[in-house]
Parts: C-alpha cells; structure tokens; sequence
C-alpha cells in the first residue's frame, strides 16, 4: 500500500515510482513542510539545512502538489481525482462568494447594478450583493464638493495658464471681456449621475460655460466689470442648475465664484483711459447736478416769493376799491333820499376835519387894514445849527 505523501513512501515503493522526498521530508516544500524552512527550503546558517533550491527544482515541487489534488492517481497522489476536484471547486465557490463583499466609504454611495441595470442602493459601511457577473457595484462619492475651473487651470493668473478659448466672451454691448470662474457641485442622486449622463464632468462643464456667455452677452460691459459681478454669478448658478435638471444629471450646483473679470490684456490700457475718461465725465456731470440741485430750488422759491407778493398786492387792491366803492354807494344813496341833509352833514363833516387839523387864529374885528400877526400858538421849528467854522469864528 502506498504513502499519502504526493511525495512517496521514504523508503521507496516497488511500484508506486513516486519521488523520494528530500531528506527531513514534510511537505512540498522542503524540510518541515510548513516549519522554520518555508517554501524555498532550509534556512542558510545555524540551524539550518543548506542552501536555498533553484528556480527549476521549486516549479517542479509546485507542479507536483497541484498535480496531487486536482487528480493524480498514482501511488504518490494525495487525494483521489474525484475528491480533489471536489475541493478545489469547493475553494473557487466560496471564493466566488466572497467576491461579493463591498465596502462603501462615508462619503459614498452604493449602487447595485444587476446584469448591467440599477437594483437598489446601499449605506455606508460593509455591505454584500451577488458575485459578478449577476451584480456588480458602484460606488460614487454623493457629498465630495467637485471643482470644475472654466477660463484657466488653477494658479493660470498668475503662471500664464490661462485658456482664452473659454473665458473670452462676448458682452451686451459688443466688447469682448475675459472672465475666469469656477463651478462647484456635488451628485444630488447616484442613479441618475451613473446612467442619464455619459461623461457628467463634462456636461456639467459645457453648461456652465453655456450659461456664462448667454449672462455675459445680455450685460454691458462696465456693471459686468463692477457691480452686477455678484448678479452675474447668482444668475449663472440658477440657469445652469435649471438645465441640468433638465437633463436629469443628478448634479447639484453648490457654488459659482468669479475668479476674474478683466477687458482682453491687448486691449487693457486704452481701456483703462476709457474708464479714466468715464471717471472724468461722471466727476462733472455730478459737480452739474449739485449746482443745479442748489440753484434751481432758490430760484424757484424766490419765483414763488414774488408771485405771492403779487397775489397779496392785487388782493389788497381789490379790497381796498372794494371798500371804497361801497363806501361810495352807500354816501349816493343816502344823498338821493336827502340831498339837503346829506349836502350838510358834508360840509359840516368836511369843515370839522379842516378844523381839527389847522390851528386857530382869533383877531379882534376891530383892527383894520392888513396887521402884521405872529402866531405865538404855534410849535417854533428847531433853528439849524451853525457851520463848524461859523462857531469858531469872533463876533
């Protein structure tokens, strides 16, 4: 009866022609099988047992340990052919199986195709489907902010990178201007960012360039260079982010930033005196506008003055012929009812005021002739004073 040893009995076999071993046995590999020699034999030096073996004598020993379990029949095989087959499909099963096992990272996804189309979807964290080629998975990073720079490569403004193909656009007013921006974005849903798009980077790439100069071709070039930069990339996010949509790419726009907005570098001088000149303009045209605003208010105020003097003028007129008029009628219809009385009183009204205001004279009604009088009633009128040298001149 024959060893178990793939290697023969030790002493040999009159039948069996297995190879005898090498001394100290113990496996394909050498002395000890699996003890202190390893594959490749003793170990050199103290303790072991010589050198190590040749590429040539290794393959051999591997040859015949695969041999010995996948069917050798002979005296020197290990198992029968039918057993070792059993194992050996065993093995390959169960690693068939293990093929299954995933690993999805924190910021990632699962995504489980079966026979090339979506199943189902998996969490973080150790997870299993079918062996291929039943199941296959994915797995894309779902909360990974992406950066896609459009106009230039990163550190391009200052090392010349530029891409002029992509940030040279043409404005609302028909001038050509040079914006570098970047867009950020994240997968919103796995399924639709693995199947509805081909290349998802790129198309995320032509439609924010797309929306770039659509932006930029319906805005003039100076609120593009000043104030409307914060509009512009508002306006560029939600259009982009629209079409997308539109697409069901299963991509999230989380940002766009406006690296820079500059006029084309062959035009940059003339168009900074341009703006130096529009400065000019717009220093004076407001220097006008304050002037006007301080002298068009005083003017009309003063207009209005005088239409209001005027109006009070012509109402005080009025009033006063008014007044007179009906003091008039009245006076005509009491001296058409009594012409004697009325005659009367107005002499005797007018007589009283000559009175009241003239000073009275009384002469004796017994001189005669024209007498010199001096009115020693009336208040003596102040006598000038006398010139300086008049004062100062002798009597």
């Amino acid at each position: 009866m024959s060893s178990n040893s793939p290697w023969g009995s030790p002493g040999g076999s009159s039948g069996g022609g297995g190879q005898r071993p090498p001394p100290g046995g113990g496996g394909p590999w050498g002395p000890g099988g699996g003890g202190p020699g390893g594959p490749f034999g003793g170990r050199p030096g103290p303790g072991g047992t010589g050198p190590l073996p040749d590429l040539d004598q290794l393959i051999r020993r591997m040859q015949l340990f695969i041999r010995s379990i996948i069917g050798g029949r002979g005296p020197g095989s290990r198992f029968t052919g039918g057993r070792g087959l059993a194992l050996l499909g065993i093995v390959v099963v169960a690693l068939w199986f293990a093929s299954g096992i995933y690993r999805v990272e924190p910021d990632e996804q699962g995504v489980v195709l079966r026979f090339g189309a979506f199943s189902y979807t998996t969490p973080p964290g150790l997870n299993y489907h079918l062996p291929w080629p039943i199941e296959t998975a994915r797995t894309p990073a779902v909360t990974r902010i992406n950066r896609i720079e459009i106009g230039y490569r990163s550190g391009g403004q200052q090392s010349g990178n530029g891409v002029p193909e992509e940030s040279l656009m043409l404005t609302g007013d028909e001038n050509i201007i040079d914006i570098n921006f970047a867009v950020f974005w994240k997968i919103s849903n796995a399924v639709d960012y693995l199947f509805n798009t081909r290349y998802p980077d790129v198309v995320v790439k032509a439609v924010a360039e797309s929306s770039m100069r659509e932006v930029i071709g319906r805005t003039p070039i100076q609120p593009a260079l000043t104030e409307l930069r914060g509009q512009i990339a508002t306006d560029v996010q939600r259009q982009t982010q629209q079409v997308l949509d539109n697409y069901k790419a299963g991509v999230e726009i989380t940002g766009v930033q406006l690296q820079g907005v500059n006029p084309p570098a062959e035009v940059v001088e003339s168009f900074l005196d341009v703006q130096r000149a529009n400065t000019d303009a717009e220093r004076v045209r407001n220097e006008a506008e304050s002037y006007r605003n301080d002298i068009v208010p005083r003017a009309r105020g003063d207009a209005a003055r005088i239409v209001a003097e005027g109006q009070g003028a012509r109402q005080a007129s009025i009033a006063q012929a008014t007044g007179q008029t009906q003091r008039f009628l009245s006076v005509l219809k009491q001296y058409q009812q009594a012409k004697d009385v009325t005659l009367r009183r107005m002499y005797i009204e007018t007589m009283q005021d000559i009175l009241t205001h003239t000073p009275a004279l009384v002469v004796d009604d017994k001189l005669k002739g024209l007498v010199p009088f001096l009115p020693l009633n009336l208040p003596s009128a102040p006598r000038p004073a006398a010139p300086p040298a008049a004062q100062g001149a002798k009597p």
